[in-house]
């Protein structure tokens, strides 16, 4: 078989591979979350959000809505220097993320069912 036979027997099979993927997952809302800042900011995302009085009163002080920490989430940046991953029985991770007036920083508290932000800081 001729090398432009073979490219070609080859391009059709890919194509017709895509197009199968892309009517087969096409309605799906999947997601390739393989990075470790993804995969933690996706698992805290799907767990009860929770807020620690402390937090709440910062959120309150500075007149910042607590639908911020959503958009933080779905945004920000995991500092896993900063963050307690081996803490037991939840992990302890510090979120930095952007907002209206500037860098905010989010301790969360992220257990089996159920992730608490535990305070709020503006970012050094």
């Amino acid at each position: 078989m001729k090398l432009a036979h073979r490219l070609g027997y080859y391009g059709f099979g890919l194509v017709l591979g895509i197009i199968i993927l892309m009517f087969f997952l096409g309605g799906k809302k999947a997601s390739c979350d393989y990075s470790p800042t993804a995969r933690v900011l996706k698992n805290i995302r799907i767990k009860d959000r929770n807020f620690s009085n402390e937090a709440l009163s910062y959120f309150s002080n500075n007149s910042i809505d607590t639908a911020v920490v959503s958009t933080i989430l779905d945004e920000g940046d995991v500092d896993f220097s900063k963050s307690d991953t081996d803490r037991t029985p939840c992990n302890l991770y510090v979120i930095m993320g952007e907002t209206e007036s500037g860098e905010l920083e989010l301790q969360i508290e992220n257990c089996e069912d159920t992730a608490t932000i535990v305070s709020a800081k503006r970012s050094d």
